[in-house]
């Protein structure tokens, strides 16, 4: 395919880059007055849950567990605490700074959100990262600033955790879940550093994932590629995995993929010094319109979880199948290195690996040789995927049973959805094993699988704030109703005399 016309200069790129200089005095700075302000505005409340044991008698039980400390995880684990749920713990399965994509596999050099996007704050303007730039590089430097660095980003959720007092337990993986008394418990084996295993008890669960938390990373089918094919390590890559990119220099690399991430692995194998970096699409063109953005404001994000099921589908599948275009920042940063190459209309048909590269045949029945080949193809959304709830998957409730199958044939990957309550929860088929539909309420999924029912809450920066909060407040309302009865109890006992510091006290017995 031709390329297409360009006009006659383009503009500027602005300045971009993914981490700035450090200035770790004012930044102790800002974390005290961020203490101070939640300290002003009471957060955490005081604890008013009751402390709960298993029907054996076995304690503690945890009020929440949060899996996962990435992005979502870590806010939902601030969300909890401004609720005045405490008894929670936060685990991740990664060492301190690798939880989520920002230190591992995004390879973008900024975010895509603009600068302004607020989150993980809370809303208390000291925890904001225009507060945390600023202390850095001050207002100067914020007004210059283009869009918000990857590893900038990274750095300041820890510095978010750290400040708001969030402790995480890194190198500690959910490994499976079961439930107990009826489903009333979930039983949680967790696994440690050397393969060391534990079970804690929890009232809820938190599935903070990450992007693949739903499914697993997208892997195209070819006849000639097999997983397992000891050709194609090293040399058949998805997107999500580790990449030795200076070990691509010099090399020929295929790029599978129009999306951001086909273009920054692209663009990180252009600037490690590949020799050619070639990019199929099988669209003729590249998508030129982010629909999301519409779909972005607070009104949106607020509102969508109360639309109707029809209304909620019509939605989604339409800004799915106009999919997202890749931002033009990374486009330039391919288009920047004349050994890039993209061909649109070109999807291959092929993906041979051996011993001394990867033979990628096309439609035209041509072929092309690349020492390696990266796909670029985003993450399924599939729960039968993930080990960690695999007792309850089959019984999950999906989008497919709530569309038309007409329906669900046209759109196969929106129908596996999980079909989740008001409150992130997900929900059973029907009927099932003893408690098991209970101890599916008691999990909530806390990432993009949630976006069919909620909207772009959990993984998407703009709705982060109401997603956690609506989680949180989820969480809180059904344990305190859960427990109303040990509540009533405690209500009846309280007795803290108010008019004691008068004359007209006489005992709250007596005043009864």
């Amino acid at each position: 395919m031709s390329a297409p016309s360009f006009p006659a200069a383009l503009p500027l790129v602005p300045p971009q880059f993914t981490t700035s200089p450090r200035d770790t005095a004012a930044l102790e700075a800002l974390a005290a007055q961020a203490r101070a302000d939640l300290e002003r505005i009471n957060v955490p409340p005081a604890a008013w849950m009751l402390p709960d044991t298993s029907a054996t008698g076995e304690a503690p039980v945890l009020d929440v567990l949060v899996a996962g400390a990435g992005m979502c995880g870590q806010t939902a684990a601030f969300a909890l605490r401004r609720e005045g749920v405490t008894n929670i713990r936060v685990i991740d399965r990664a060492a301190r700074g690798e939880e989520g994509p920002w230190g591992t596999y995004a390879r973008m050099l900024t975010l895509r959100s603009p600068k302004q996007v607020g989150g993980p704050e809370l809303g208390v303007p000291s925890l904001s990262f225009r507060a945390w730039y600023e202390a850095q590089h001050g207002a100067e430097g914020w007004q210059a600033l283009h869009k918000i660095g990857r590893i900038d980003w990274r750095d300041y959720l820890l510095w978010v955790r750290d400040t708001a007092g969030l402790p995480v337990a890194n190198g500690v993986a959910l490994h499976s879940v079961s439930h107990l008394e009826n489903g009333r418990l979930l039983a949680l084996e967790l696994q440690g550093p050397g393969g060391r295993r534990e079970t804690v008890r929890a009232r809820q669960l938190v599935l903070a994932l990450g992007r693949d938390g739903s499914g697993a990373a997208r892997w195209p089918e070819f006849p000639s590629l097999r997983r397992g094919d000891p050709h194609a390590a090293g040399r058949v890559f998805h997107s999500a995995d580790a990449i030795d990119f200076p070990g691509l220099a010099g090399r020929r690399i295929g790029v599978l993929g129009a999306g951001a991430s086909a273009f920054d692995n692209a663009g990180s194998a252009l600037e490690a010094g590949a020799a050619q970096v070639q990019l199929f699409a099988r669209r003729t063109h590249l998508p030129q319109v982010n629909k999301s953005k519409a779909a972005s404001s607070h009104g949106f994000l607020r509102g969508f979880e109360g639309l109707d099921d029809a209304r909620k589908w019509r939605v989604y599948t339409y800004i799915f199948d106009e999919q997202v275009p890749p931002p033009w920042e990374s486009v330039r940063r391919c288009d920047a290195h004349d050994a890039f190459t993209l061909r649109l209309g070109t999807p291959w048909l092929d993906v041979a690996p051996d011993a001394e590269g990867v033979t990628v045949t096309l439609p035209d029945g041509g072929t092309e040789r690349f020492d390696a080949v990266i796909f670029g193809t985003g993450f399924d959304v599939d729960l039968l995927d993930r080990p960690e709830i695999a007792p309850y998957t089959a019984r999950v409730d999906t989008w497919a049973r709530h569309v038309s199958p007409d329906e669900a044939r046209r759109h196969p990957e929106p129908a596996r959805f999980p079909y989740l309550g008001p409150g992130f929860e997900l929900r059973s088929r029907g009927d099932g094993p003893m408690g098991e539909a209970e101890a599916l309420g008691r999990m909530r999924l806390f990432n993009w699988g949630a976006t069919m029912s909620h909207g772009a809450l959990a993984g998407d920066i703009p709705g982060l704030a109401i997603g956690a909060t609506r989680l949180a407040q989820a969480i809180a309302r059904d344990l305190f109703v859960e427990d109303a009865d040990r509540h009533w109890t405690r209500l009846q006992a309280h007795e803290e005399p108010e008019l004691i510091a008068t004359r007209w006290y006489t005992g709250p017995r007596a005043a009864a």
